[in-house]
C-alpha cells in the first residue's frame, strides 16, 4: 500500500509547487527534471482542455442522435459514450501507471506519467471529434 502512495503524494507535491514556477519556465529550453516536469503536466492540462471541448462536441452528437431515433430496447448514445469515457479514463489512468513504472520511485518517473497522459489524451480527443463529426 504505501508503494501506491508515494507517486501519488510526488504527484501532489510537484502541483503544490507548480503554480510559482509557471512564470520562471520556458518549456523550449527546460532542461532540469522539475523544469521537464511541470512541463510535461503543463502540456497535459493543455490536452485535457482540448479533450473536455470534443467531449462537448461528442455528447452533443450523441443526444441529437437519441433525439432523432432511439430504436426500442436499445441503450441511448449518451449512455454509451459517457460510460466509454469513463472506461478510457481508468485506461489510462492504469496504462500510464504502469508506463511511468519504467522509472519507479526516481524524479522523471512523474514526468513519464505526465508525458503518457497527455499523448493518450490527445488521442482519445481525436477519437471523440471523429464521433461527433460522423454523428
Amino acid at each position: 500500500m504505501r508503494r501506491a502512495l508515494v507517486p501519488a503524494l510526488v504527484l501532489s507535491a510537484l502541483a503544490a509547487a507548480l503554480p510559482a514556477r509557471a512564470q520562471q519556465v520556458d518549456c523550449s529550453a527546460a532542461q532540469t527534471q522539475m523544469d521537464l516536469t511541470f512541463c510535461a503536466q503543463q502540456a497535459w492540462m493543455a490536452a485535457d482542455e482540448d479533450l473536455n471541448l470534443a467531449w462537448g462536441l461528442a455528447m452533443a452528437a450523441a443526444r441529437a442522435q437519441d433525439a432523432s431515433y432511439l430504436p426500442p430496447g436499445q441503450p441511448p448514445a449518451a449512455d454509451m459514450l459517457r460510460a466509454a469515457q469513463r472506461t478510457w479514463i481508468t485506461f489510462r489512468d492504469q496504462a500510464c501507471a504502469a508506463e511511468s513504472n519504467l522509472a519507479r520511485g526516481g524524479s522523471m518517473q512523474p514526468m513519464l506519467d505526465f508525458s503518457c497522459r497527455e499523448r493518450l489524451t490527445r488521442q482519445r480527443t481525436e477519437d471523440l471529434r471523429y464521433y461527433g463529426e460522423m454523428n
